[in-house]
């Protein structure tokens, strides 16, 4: 299954004019602890994923009571500068959408 399948939410948005956030959110805890407890949602993973390093993974949470993952990057470009290509963030969740989870 893809990390899409099993998520109610998956979406990425701003997080101020230098980061990405990437949001990951569940509407059942099976579904949640399923990719929580398949360790493949890593800083160095989603480094991976968006081909940057991983110290520009500068959070990765899980949450377990609300049953949602929170990741945040550093954007490559600044929001809204001219080699900019979506100024709010909200079309970066792809990669991230079509894990595989075992």
């Amino acid at each position: 299954m893809r990390l899409y399948d099993l998520a109610k939410i998956v979406r990425s948005k701003n997080s101020g004019p230098f980061e990405i956030t990437l949001d990951i959110l569940f509407d059942n805890k099976d579904s949640y602890d399923k990719v929580k407890n398949s360790n493949i949602l890593t800083k160095e993973y989603i480094a991976k994923l968006y081909k940057t390093d991983v110290n520009k993974v500068t959070c990765l949470t899980f949450y377990d009571q609300a049953l949602g993952i929170k990741a945040t990057l550093a954007r490559k470009i600044s929001s809204g500068t001219c080699k900019d290509r979506d100024v709010y963030g909200a079309q970066q969740y792809a990669p991230l959408a079509n894990i595989k989870i075992d």
